[in-house]
């Protein structure tokens, strides 16, 4: 339904979306997720030409949108967009809202856009509303006719900017039930979002934006359990991290032991788990045979509350982990005794050990 092929947008030097490629298929529910400031707004407001994209295409059922001969209004028709702040007219009711885009532009007769928008109105639960005015109905109310206006424009694409970011909590879960809904019916949904269960939940794909681009795309299994790519499985998880590079042979171990508490200490982490990563990081570092270009990160999961150390040392394939090359074997008890779990991979000519260590 919407192919997009290497899109960018330039802001002067400022470059926000680069080399955006993507095929959304009808009846597709794609969550758009990522930090704040990585092109996910941009990338909507190009997909309905509220911003001009630089460079690249864009397709709707195979027309052009950016062909200077397509009739962009008439597929804007097609595509609805809720924004972040409802953007309703404060001096109509909300009956009329939902009335004066059909009225106006499609051609409808008064009586038969009163019929849909009070049809619209009860599937968002707002049928009682329609002779209010915005200002007498709550945020998340608001943001439930904005739904419903979009709907009364016989869209069939609509784009969702954060629809839940202005709103009191308590108000978040009415307007996302009014999306499951929609879901439920088949409508092909973009939406932005920083609602991680939400996105996991209603999602048949997750595109994860970082750097300008689409950085990781998937299931939502598996953008969500098993990300692939490095920046999606820190944003996902929330991990916080530190790392530490080592040159020769004669590094700071002190040094690299107090940058690890000053860590610990500023994610509220216990002397304990504290004590056990300075010990686990010492052996690991006693079982290395090359210090030239070694690197050990520090990283601490928000989510799972979980606290990972490990070792990344380019070079040939060394396990220092494999008990037949050990010549520290109380080395690694001590290390097998104060961690969870112990893994090594050869990824990329790296040698990569990853040891998760105990809790509390």
């Amino acid at each position: 339904m919407i192919t997009i092929k290497n899109l960018s947008k330039h802001y002067g030097d400022l470059v926000v979306l680069k080399d955006i490629n993507a095929e959304i298929k009808k009846g597709e529910i794609i969550s758009i997720i990522g930090p704040s400031g990585t092109g996910k707004s941009t990338l909507l407001r190009c997909l309905n030409l509220l911003e001009t994209p630089t460079g690249g295409s864009i397709s709707i059922d195979d027309m052009p949108l950016l062909d200077k001969k397509t009739d962009v209004p008439k597929i804007r028709q097609r595509m609805g967009m809720v924004f972040q702040s409802f953007n309703l007219y404060s001096h109509l009711t909300i009956l009329e809202n939902l009335t004066i885009g059909p009225v106006k532009l499609l051609g409808k007769s008064r009586a038969e856009a009163n019929k849909k928008a009070i049809g619209l109105l009860k599937l968002v639960g707002l049928a009682e509303k329609a002779y209010n005015f915005p200002d007498e109905l709550s945020g998340g109310q608001k943001q439930r006719v904005a739904i419903a206006r979009c709907m009364a424009m016989d869209t069939e694409i609509i784009l969702f900017d954060e629809p839940t970011s202005a709103l009191d909590p308590t108000m978040v879960s009415e307007v996302l039930a009014v999306i499951r809904r929609l879901a439920r019916e088949g409508m092909t949904m973009l939406i932005v979002t920083h609602e991680m269960d939400f996105a996991r939940n209603i999602s048949s794909r997750v595109f994860y934006m970082d750097e300008g681009v689409i950085y990781e795309e998937g299931p939502p299994e598996q953008i969500f359990e098993n990300p692939l790519r490095e920046k999606t499985r820190a944003f996902i998880h929330r991990i916080r991290s530190m790392s530490y590079h080592i040159t020769s042979q004669n590094y700071d171990l002190y040094g690299l032991q107090g940058e690890m508490e000053v860590f610990c200490e500023k994610h509220m982490l216990s002397k304990k788990i504290t004590g056990y990563a300075s010990m686990i990081a010492e052996e690991v570092l006693c079982l290395q045979k090359d210090f030239s270009d070694l690197t050990l990160s520090l990283s601490f999961f928000e989510k799972d509350g979980n606290l990972e150390l490990s070792c990344e040392n380019p070079g040939p394939s060394f396990n220092p982990l494999d008990e037949g090359a050990l010549e520290d074997e109380i080395g690694l008890k001590l290390i097998r005794a104060r961690c969870n779990s112990v893994d090594y991979q050869y990824e990329n000519g790296k040698n990569i050990l990853r040891l998760k260590i105990k809790g509390d």
